[in-house]
């Protein structure tokens, strides 16, 4: 995953970062919260299973991903975590994902089998979303071999559609996925991330020593474009990959995040490429997309160098207006983590903003921006690990790898205070998926991450400073039902902030759809405002904090029982 080998050693910091700008942290703790390993309480008995035999096949080393959804329509956020399995001619045990309902109370069932999802394939990526608009949540997941779609029935249970919508036939090594609706037609698209050309018969011999095999790095193999495939609204998908601009054989894409990039109301896509440039493909609203990661300034490292993306995530940080990135990468390379500016361009302001140094020595997998303190400002959280067990031996980096959690002072500024929130939370895990939501139904965001061949962890948010958060979840109606590509902004107090209904984002992973604000203890809010995927603006004025609402396109705002 990276152009250097694991001997080579690790290079010195180069154009170390000012602290002076750290300053405006103070050096002692005050988080506000705490993260609590809540994952056993809550009856999440899952362990992944990469099917490792010692052959050192590449999607071993990638893990798999999860996702906080509402599958059963409750207005309680569930579990999906995914699964690898044992390769042909290897078989030792039966591995499949695991759905959990919510039962609302702090704990989850296994419903995997009443759901119709007991099945093996080698998950890696999930999106979420209501392709058909019939109300409920359908699963795409991605697969070392064929993607696999499952319509939700309503009754609690899935059926395999993937044949019948036009998705079959086609195998592949597909990571990361989102559903996003890039003509503005009220129907959610599909475009789905591919790595690299590979396949157990055809699996590269890579070596440390000369003698024995190892995992390679991408340079192994050719890249593979990416897939975009367009709803036709019938309940069948149409491959426009080769029409839209966005195939490149070139890629080797891992992570993708849909965000409005120009700021014209039609959602544009940042992949995330492992060796690659990364790619920005702006929406031309004629049904294709243009490249334009180079000139914005996204595509390449500070030096001009390609690093290795893995995950990646979009949020207006700094409460300017305007959505930043934040792109996890190899060891030594540091997150990318980029300011957009007012003429469209992008720069990496990691090391400036504390979040560079403290990356530099972790290879980052999963990435999600939220407000975990609620103070209003989105914070940036990191799951770590290596690809090889090995690695300790000749580079002094670790396997496991300790969580991130950058505190956002409200100015962009961050420290990583991970250390100070649950000894639980940072103990070294060999991170992949991650991903936020509100499980509890108490108004913070909480955590859930997967590792690599070993256990899933959820991690209960509790607030200790009082701080207070106001929760939307909308419905389309013209728009796509679950209004992903929506903007929704508060205003109070001369400030205002701004979140995305978003699917995708993070790696091989989906957090939930409903949008939190932190508005830290205001007990009102000036104004909501909601831009529709399809253009129409909402407005609505003087709203309590404390609480979630539905939002139904055309049709007005309600509290909601819960948040």
């Amino acid at each position: 995953m990276n152009r250097r080998s694991f001997l080579q050693g690790v290079a010195g910091l180069a154009g170390a970062c000012s602290l002076g700008s750290l300053n405006a942290f103070s050096q002692t703790s005050n988080a506000g919260f705490k993260l609590v390993d809540v994952t056993a309480r809550a009856g999440l008995q899952f362990r992944h299973n990469s099917g490792a035999y010692g052959g050192k096949l590449l999607p071993e080393t990638l893990g798999a991903g999860c996702a906080f959804l509402d599958y059963d329509r409750d207005g309680w956020q569930d579990i999906l975590l995914l699964n690898g399995m044992d390769w042909p001619g290897r078989k030792r045990q039966r591995s499949t994902l695991r759905l959990y309902r919510n039962n609302r109370n702090g704990t989850f069932s296994d419903v995997t089998r009443s759901a119709g999802l007991d099945i093996e394939m080698y998950g890696m990526g999930i999106a979420v979303g209501d392709y058909n608009n019939d109300g409920y949540t359908d699963i795409l997941i991605t697969c070392v071999g064929q993607n696999r779609l499952f319509r939700n029935t309503g009754k609690g249970t899935f059926v395999d559609v993937t044949k019948a919508t036009g998705l079959g036939g086609r195998s592949g090594f597909s990571t990361s996925a989102l559903w996003f609706d890039f003509d503005r037609d009220g129907l959610l698209d599909l475009f789905i991330c591919n790595y690299v050309k590979w396949s157990a018969e055809h699996d590269v011999f890579c070596s440390l020593d000369g003698k024995h095999k190892s995992y390679c790095t991408p340079e192994a193999y050719r890249g593979e474009t990416c897939w975009l495939f367009h709803n036709r609204g019938n309940g069948t998908f149409e491959d426009v990959t080769a029409t839209s601009g966005i195939f490149d054989s070139s890629s080797k894409s891992l992570g993708v995040a849909m965000l409005d990039y120009d700021q014209d109301g039609w959602p544009d896509l940042l992949v995330a490429n492992d060796t690659q440039p990364n790619k920005l493909y702006r929406n031309l609203r004629n049904g294709t997309f243009k490249d334009v990661a180079v000139d914005a300034g996204i595509a390449f490292s500070a030096e001009g160098k390609a690093r290795a993306g893995m995950g990646v995530d979009v949020a207006d940080f700094d409460n300017s207006g305007a959505a930043g990135v934040a792109i996890t990468n190899f060891d030594n390379e540091m997150i990318g983590l980029y300011r957009r500016s007012a003429n469209g361009t992008y720069a990496d302001v990691a090391a400036q903003s504390g979040v560079g140094l403290p990356s530099k020595d972790k290879l980052g997998f999963g990435c999600i921006f939220l407000d975990a303190d609620l103070d209003g400002s989105p914070d940036l959280v990191s799951v770590n690990g290596h690809i090889d067990d090995t690695v300790r031996n000749v580079r002094n980096v670790g396997y496991a790898q300790p969580p991130q959690l950058f505190l956002n002072n409200g100015k962009g500024v961050f420290r990583d205070i991970a250390s100070e929130i649950g000894p639980e939370f940072v103990q070294p895990k060999v991170g992949r998926g991650l991903a936020y939501g509100d499980f509890d139904g108490d108004g913070d965001l909480d955590i859930l991450m997967t590792t690599n061949n070993g256990p899933a962890f959820l991690f209960r948010n509790d607030q200790l400073a009082g701080n207070r958060s106001i929760r939307v979840r909308l419905v389309g109606t013209k728009s796509n039902r679950d209004a992903i590509g929506a903007s929704v902004r508060i205003f109070h107090g001369g400030t205002s902030q701004l979140r995305l209904v978003k699917g995708g984002s993070s790696y091989l992973s989906q957090s939930e759809l409903p949008v939190t604000f932190g508005v830290g203890k205001r007990d009102r809010v000036d104004r909501l405002v909601i831009q529709w995927p399809n253009g129409r603006t909402e407005e609505y004025k003087d709203l309590a904090t404390g609480r979630g609402y539905e939002c139904v396109e055309e049709k007005g705002i309600e509290p909601l029982t819960t948040f």
